[in-house]
């Protein structure tokens, strides 16, 4: 993540740096802290899986979750539903969506505070804060288990917590450089997504080449020998790749989805509403302590709180319409997917293209066998001609021919020749009509 060839982060963090002397403006006039502070550990309605002894049997409705945080720690708890619901605050049926009746579609859903990520075996509710991923022991979902580790590496317990409670209790104005730093890097829900974008497309390309690997061998064997063994294998591997293109399809329009709408890209922007929510609080809570002052600084004062108010909301509305980091994100990966997609979409048009060459080939073969069937039928209707006059004369009638000595030999000859010439005749007739080749 961040060294591949589609990787925005290049792009965007020289952009950042223009942002920087609107971050310093912003920052002189609220003092509001830069992350949300490590959520803490899930030990309610749940139990802790791993370590020497075995969990418990869990409840009823209870499944495998694990929580990951911004600074790295990590537990694998079984939790039912309504500690899930209460701790992301998503409602009800958003918990559906990660169930296995929709556990073929591909779902990216903003909501208040969670960002509820459905995308091919990564089954994930993103906060500002933490990761609540579902089955993380799957061998599927191991590998976004491992990035997760490498992005967010585990730090000191002590520092998270003196950290955390400055930022809660005592929050401090930005520096500049920390502000600039802070525009830099992307927020803790973007990196997971990204992370979750990036695996889904590895474990999609290896299906893909996969599918290429099996597919050139098992059509080229085709052309040569049209068998039932190799359609039989044509089969399965056409089903198979219907399969894939509908799952890259599902991804792909989900991105594109967001792409389109603005909107619903700056409802996924979960850590600047956060900032802004306490922005919001400190604005009120800064009129509520000035409101208490002597007669002669009223109006000064209220111009100061309006102004700075004033200057506050025209920042946050810019920031809510700027949508370009996530865009830029979801561009990289929609880019990859596409990429995909025309690979499959090549493959089934060889398949195709073998089909059409298959039939060809068994027309012409048909074609054939019709042609020489339209011979025999021919070579019969002259065999019977011949037949029909052996019969008549074969009957028990005297005929004055019967006194004739040694015309039987002239009989047959000529009644041969006469069939034959029947034939050629007949058999000219159908290549001059064309229904036979040449």
């Amino acid at each position: 993540m961040g060294k591949g060839p589609l990787s925005f982060r290049r792009l965007s963090s020289i952009r950042r740096r223009k942002k920087g002397s609107a971050v310093k403006d912003d920052a002189s006039q609220t003092s509001t802290p830069s992350s949300p502070p490590p959520p803490p550990p899930i030990n309610a309605g749940g139990q802790i899986v791993g370590g020497t002894g075995k969990a418990k049997k869990k409840a009823g409705g209870a499944r495998l979750w694990m929580r990951f945080d911004r600074t790295g720690a990590m537990e694998v708890v079984e939790c039912d539903k309504s500690t899930i619901i209460k701790r992301a605050s998503v409602p009800a049926r958003d918990l559906r969506i990660l169930g296995p009746v929709f556990s073929h579609s591909s779902n990216i859903l903003a909501r208040e505070k969670a960002i509820v990520v459905n995308l091919e075996v990564i089954k994930a509710i993103v906060t500002a804060e933490e990761v609540l991923l579902l089955d993380p022991l799957r061998p599927e979902v191991l590998p976004f288990v491992e990035r997760l580790k490498q992005q967010f590496p585990q730090r000191n317990g002590t520092d998270n917590a003196l950290q955390a409670s400055a930022n809660v209790q005592s929050p401090l104005p930005l520096d500049p450089e920390a502000a600039e730093g802070l525009q830099s890097e992307l927020p803790f829900e973007f990196q997971v997504l990204e992370i979750a974008l990036e695996v889904v497309c590895s474990y999609v390309d290896r299906s893909v080449v996969v599918l290429e690997t099996e597919a050139w061998p098992v059509l080229d064997e085709l052309t040569k020998n049209v068998s039932t063994e190799n359609l039989e294998y044509v089969r399965s591997l056409k089903s198979n790749l219907t399969r894939l293109l509908a799952r890259v399809q599902k991804v792909r329009d989900e991105l594109e989805h967001l792409l389109d709408d603005n909107e619903d890209m700056a409802d996924l922007y979960l850590t600047r509403k956060w900032i802004q929510n306490q922005q919001n609080e400190a604005i009120f809570a800064g009129t509520a302590s000035n409101s208490i002052v002597p007669p002669l600084h009223n109006t000064s004062n209220l111009h100061r709180l309006t102004s700075n108010r004033s200057a506050s909301m025209v920042t946050s509305n810019t920031d809510v319409d700027d949508v370009e980091d996530l865009e830029m994100l979801l561009e990289a990966y929609f880019m990859q997917l596409e990429g995909m997609r025309n690979k499959i979409l090549t493959v089934r048009e060889y398949i195709d293209d073998t089909e059409d060459y298959v039939n060809i080939q068994l027309d012409n073969q048909r074609n054939e066998l019709i042609q020489l069937q339209l011979t025999l039928t021919i070579a019969s209707f002259a065999i019977a001609a011949e037949t029909l006059l052996a019969s008549l004369f074969g009957m028990n009638i005297h005929c004055p021919l019967y006194d004739t000595h040694g015309v039987f030999g002239y009989f047959v000859w000529s009644v041969t020749a006469l069939c034959i010439v029947l034939f050629m005749v007949t058999l000219g007739y159908a290549r001059w009509k064309k229904l036979l080749g040449s």
